[in-house]
């Protein structure tokens, strides 16, 4: 049985433990699916790639109000798909090919699973490891609807039928869909649905709750509701019953509310399963928890002692940011034993890459509430700036939770242009622990720019 000093499993930020620190040790890296993981080939680098151009194209619905008259004359689809994925195609091709040819590393392009603690099988053979390093993922999760057979994804991938699709699919879809029909109210279908109706499609949501971004403040998943109802067909309190594949191969859509709606494609934005389930973790002695995340302590290691685990499959924020951040901390852990680092997850941000956009940081005003801190509470309209009176905005905010006394920001949250790079000043306030008087007092704010929106709000908690 051929050994090996470390496994990794995962080629997302798992690939990026393997530098020359690891030149002096042998490494197994397996990888079932597209080298390079979510974000580069299916998450978070192509979406935003999608979004910048929808951002263009949405254009002409923010203009007209300001004076100057738009249209969108063409999206040229097929265009914008393989001028985005010629480029991530190669990184992830270019990647796997550096691999592969790392004198010290071994590439299992296969699905794998532990047979025992120290050993593991994939692609047709067994092999044992000193240490592991578990990153394998997450995967799209489809509600359980009559005529969809969720192993269309997986083992009966032929089968699929053209209009059925995960975020992992349609990116890569032929023509701009004329008629899309999106089941979710997350990050996912919140992106998706504005690339969709920017580029001129018929959009139409089925969210089970009562709104968009239930996860947000309610102040923001209520004025996002809002605002996305005007763009796109929005259906609260629905979802879809059966799904009907048509003589044209499109798809004819049964929602519980009685209404039924004919697409080109159906997307399930209905949130990712860790891929901790698909390894055999018992075998190793990797206990997970009751919502099938791998359990890590603050070092990233799992219950068995060898082996750490980081990113998707054992953290429920499912952000690259975070597995980047874990990533670091299991490699200095790896290298170091003596001397283990903590992963800090205190204050992870987040933002939706929508129109509007939203970002967030902390406790939403609820949660502060509810865990007896004494708050103060600051909303800051965009159109209470200068720069908001440039955009002629009446409708996005931003909103700080702080803890009144200290001055501690215990959360923020911002809807509105720009809103990924606002949060980021009190994202270092919170992580560094300055106090919202301080910060906002303690430096030169720019005018009559856009962050002025953070100033004002932070200068209105009575702290």
């Amino acid at each position: 049985m051929r050994h090996f000093d470390l496994c990794i499993i995962g080629s997302g930020s798992g690939n990026s433990l393997i530098d020359e620190q690891l030149d002096d040790q042998s490494v197994a890296l397996v990888e079932k699916g597209i080298f390079g993981g979510t974000c580069l080939n299916v998450g978070c680098i192509p979406t935003k790639m999608f979004v910048h151009p929808a951002d263009l194209a949405s254009a002409p619905e923010r203009s007209a109000r300001l004076g100057v008259q738009l249209t969108r004359d063409k999206v040229d689809w097929p265009g914008i798909r393989d001028r985005i994925f010629t480029r991530i195609d190669a990184i992830s091709e270019g990647g796997e090919d550096w691999r592969a040819q790392a004198p010290n590393v071994t590439l299992y392009r296969a699905k794998g699973h532990f047979t025992g603690p120290h050993t593991f099988a994939a692609g047709g053979e067994e092999f044992s490891a000193d240490r592991f390093v578990i990153a394998a993922g997450s995967r799209a999760v489809v509600p359980p609807v009559a005529g969809v057979d969720p192993q269309w994804w997986d083992e009966r991938r032929d089968e699929r039928p053209a209009w059925a699709h995960t975020s992992d699919t349609v990116m890569r879809t032929d023509d701009l869909p004329g008629r899309v029909v999106i089941v979710g109210g997350g990050y996912v279908a919140s992106e998706f649905a504005h690339v969709f109706a920017s580029f001129g499609s018929d959009v139409t949501i089925m969210v089970r709750s009562q709104g968009m971004l239930r996860e947000q403040d309610a102040e923001i998943s209520e004025a996002f509701t809002r605002s996305m109802a005007r763009r796109v067909r929005l259906l609260t309190g629905v979802v879809p019953t059966e799904i009907a594949t048509e003589g044209d191969g499109t798809a004819r859509v049964l929602a519980s509310d009685g209404s039924e709606h004919r697409a080109d494609v159906v997307l399930f934005a209905t949130g990712r399963r860790p891929n901790g389930d698909t390894l055999n973790l018992p075998a190793a002695g990797v206990e997970t928890d009751r919502e099938g995340y791998v359990v890590v302590d603050p070092h990233q290691r799992t219950t068995a002692e060898h082996i750490w685990a980081l990113g998707d499959v054992c953290n429920p924020w499912q952000l690259k940011h975070v597995a980047n951040h874990e990533a670091k901390v299991v490699k200095h852990n790896l290298l170091h034993p003596e001397q283990p680092r903590s992963s800090d997850h205190r204050f992870v941000p987040y933002a939706v890459f929508s129109e509007p956009q939203v970002a967030a940081v902390g406790l939403t005003e609820h949660q502060a509430r509810a865990a007896g801190y004494d708050i103060t509470v600051a909303k800051q309209d965009y159109g209470s700036i200068a720069y908001g009176w440039a955009m002629e905005d009446d409708e996005h905010f931003a909103k700080i939770v702080a803890e009144r006394g200290t001055g501690r920001i215990l959360g923020a949250h911002i809807m509105g242009p720009e809103a990924s790079v606002l949060i980021q000043p009190l994202i270092q306030a919170m992580s560094f622990g300055l106090p919202a008087a301080e910060m906002a007092r303690g430096q030169y704010w720019i005018h009559p720019a856009m962050t002025e929106l953070v100033e004002n709000a932070l200068l209105a908690l009575d702290v």
